[in-house]
């Protein structure tokens, strides 16, 4: 790849695409087409290191390679071997492939994997009596493996572990929201980082951390230590320690509180672990506190929680959704709420009208992302003060 702009797929979750493509055009991205959970886009070399590491929606960010079309296990064979491999991985180096199929002529992803890999590999031993090692752990070149029926798409996946993994994070809880998921969810929201913000059932904090560094303009991968890109062979050190440096030039101080609420004291613990690791003590509040028992202590205020459903984590009390609709309705006037489930009938004993519904995927899980908004006096008075406050004017 040459300095000129190239193509990139990049991928994120459902529900996601459209503000996924305003960031990357934000960033600097040309040519913009959101797809189903992805968008193709194009830039540059430097283009391609800056959305890596400044991204919070993407998941991964891939450049292909080569497409063709292939209706058999041996005509995928020869077509993969045909591509120059040594542009892209060298004998010393390892890789690894991640397939992903939907075709009833490719009916197995783990056979089609193997002939690919295979393929790839017998190319070195033809050409250097040497092959490139697998490695599916922790490869130094992953290629991402396309089937849609008869359609090949073969690309360098240059982030290497998925961009959820953020770095950040030593300490999980039992049902940890995914961090691109969680970003979404704020920027849905219409956080910026102004005004205040609470998640009242935090967990280990991947809200109150994402929160966080929308608000200072945080790098999303400010603590990752390492991308797939910088195992390419035109890697460029130095452009990248540069774009580094730009991003993190633009950090800026946050005013607001944020703020996190939770019943058990150990998980707590751990996320005030995750939190002193980071330095953002000084940024985030959490408390050992049932929201239910709660009142509004800060305005504006929004809210965004993802409370227990069922799935991963058990509701022993039947008036748990009930006690939520309570709390915001008798507790936190002039709010703006938000929160995500898959149970949604558990959601109509909250008793309030959700005034937005998003379809969001929670892992594999498909869930609703509700909004609710409580006032005190007339809603379009109200409504009208809210609007005052930039980082509610997209509500």
């Amino acid at each position: 790849m040459q300095r000129e702009n190239f193509t990139l797929h990049i991928k994120t979750f459902f529900g996601l695409e459209k503000l996924l493509a305003e960031e990357i055009k934000k960033l600097g991205g040309k040519n913009v087409t959101p797809k189903n959970r992805a968008l193709h886009c194009e830039g540059d070399i430097g283009f391609l290191y800056k959305i890596n590491y400044a991204s919070r929606l993407a998941l991964k960010i891939l450049v292909p390679i080569r497409e063709f079309r292939s209706c058999s296990t041996e005509d995928l064979y020869k077509k993969v071997k045909k591509i120059p491999w040594d542009q892209y991985i060298n004998t010393k180096q390892t890789f690894a492939i991640d397939p992903t199929v939907h075709s009833e002529i490719f009916t197995h992803s783990k056979f089609a994997l193997l002939k690919t890999k295979d393929a790839i590999a017998d190319f070195f031993y033809e050409k250097y009596k040497e092959r490139p090692g697998v490695d599916t752990n922790d490869p130094h070149i992953k290629i991402n493996l396309h089937i849609d029926q008869e359609n090949i798409t073969l690309s360098l996946d240059s982030s290497g572990d998925p961009l959820y993994k953020r770095g950040y994070k030593e300490h999980h809880g039992k049902a940890p929201i995914n961090e691109v998921l969680a970003s979404g969810m704020l920027q849905i929201a219409g956080w910026e980082g102004k005004g205040n913000f609470l998640d009242p059932m935090c967990g280990s904090g991947t809200l109150l951390i994402e929160a966080a560094m929308i608000a200072q303009n945080l790098p999303a991968q400010l603590w990752r230590k390492k991308f797939s890109f910088q195992n390419w062979k035109n890697y460029d050190a130095d452009l990248f320690k540069k774009i580094k440096s730009t991003r993190i030039e633009k950090i800026r101080e946050n005013s607001g509180k944020i703020l996190g609420y939770d019943l058990n004291k150990k998980i707590l613990s751990l996320t005030k672990k995750n939190i002193e690791r980071l330095d953002l003590e000084g940024i985030i509040e959490i408390k050992n506190q049932d929201f239910f028992e709660s009142k509004k202590e800060h305005f504006p205020l929004l809210i965004v929680f993802n409370p227990p459903y069922n799935e991963r984590m058990e509701i022993e009390d039947e008036d748990f959704y009930k006690k939520i609709g309570n709390t915001l309705k008798h507790h936190y006037p002039n709010t703006f709420s938000w929160l995500i489930t898959s149970d949604l009938e558990a959601t109509k004993k909250i008793g309030l009208r959700p005034s937005r519904k998003i379809k969001l995927y929670n892992g594999k899980l498909e869930t609703q992302y509700l909004q609710y908004e409580t006032y005190e006096g007339s809603k379009k008075k109200q409504k009208k003060e809210f609007c005052k406050y930039p980082s509610l004017q997209n509500l």
